[in-house]
């Protein structure tokens, strides 16, 4: 890629209006040197995001929005974002300047000097975040890593630029169930991973719970793997086997010591184990089918209430 006419910055935006005047002021303060457009998704936001959105749009028309009429989440969003952008260049940042703008240079050289298809970054580091969240992170790392069909960096962010060839296969895969990091990497190309810093929110507070990136996370190894459903057969096998073995322990004690075979507590444990074995299971299959569910309606993945 030999020049840029056009730098597309996707902006995905969730009751973040003490945020939006200072991302476009830290933006414009840079030296870029090519044209660049802002594509703001309000994703169903409450507060004043919106109208304050609208205001920069008013006074420049680089800014361009969509507005979606209930919040779909951050996955509608980014691909909103990316279905709408036009430039050769697109960069999906959070508004937030949690993803440092001045790595945007470096980037953009990455791919126009040295030839990758796409710049991601990861954080080196959690500072400011809960232990306990930084470990679950890793491990879900580790285990995506290990049990599914694309590898993960640990500590990606969705700060990511790419080339219009690599958005396009991007947006190509229209799943219900989207999880973006894993797209990224399925969709595969070139890519140069920079190290970036965590940093502090310029305003307002983080919209993820410990509990919706838990969520998150499991969506993300349903999308991209089936060792859950390989996990219920292994279960299923080490009951029927350890079930084999008990009754031979106790037909032989029955035979050898002539001991009674107790009646209620092995009852009761066998049920228990089975039931909650059976409940298991069937939780992991219920969830993949919650999934085809979602994918075989081809409901679209967001509405849009208005747009510019």
């Amino acid at each position: 890629m030999n020049d840029v006419r056009l730098l597309s910055i996707v902006v995905p935006c969730y009751n973040e209006a003490p945020c939006v005047d200072l991302f476009l002021a830290a933006i414009r303060a840079l030296p870029l040197k090519f044209a660049v457009e802002y594509v703001f998704v309000d994703d169903g936001s409450t507060d004043e995001t919106l109208a304050r959105i609208k205001a920069a749009a008013a006074g420049d028309p680089q800014v361009r929005y969509v507005s979606f009429s209930r919040n779909f989440g951050k996955e509608a969003a980014l691909l909103a974002g990316l279905e709408h952008a036009t430039g050769d260049l697109v960069v999906t940042m959070d508004v937030d300047l949690q993803h440092r703008p001045e790595l945007l240079p470096e980037m953009v050289r990455a791919i126009v000097e040295e030839g990758y298809d796409s710049v991601a970054t990861r954080r080196t580091n959690r500072t400011g975040e809960p232990i306990v969240r930084s470990w679950f992170a890793h491990r879900f790392y580790a285990l995506m890593n290990r049990y599914s069909d694309v590898q993960l960096v640990d500590g990606s962010m969705d700060y990511r630029m790419m080339t219009r060839r690599v958005v396009d296969a991007v947006v190509r895969l229209q799943e219900a169930n989207r999880f973006t990091k894993g797209i990224y990497q399925w969709v595969g190309f070139r890519t140069k991973w920079i190290e970036a810093e965590n940093a502090e929110r310029v305003a307002g507070v983080s919209k993820w719970s410990f509990f919706s990136l838990l969520g998150y996370s499991v969506r993300g190894m349903l999308a991209f793997s089936t060792a859950p459903l390989q996990l219920a057969s292994v279960l299923g096998l080490c009951c029927c086997g350890g079930s084999f073995a008990y009754m031979a322990y106790i037909f032989v004690k029955w035979v050898i010591y002539g001991d009674p075979v107790a009646g209620w507590p092995t009852i009761m444990c066998a049920v228990l184990l089975l039931g909650g074995l059976q409940l298991f299971v069937i939780g992991i299959l219920g969830t993949y089918l919650a999934g085809i569910s979602r994918e075989i309606k081809r409901r679209p993945l967001y509405v849009v209430k208005e747009s510019r």
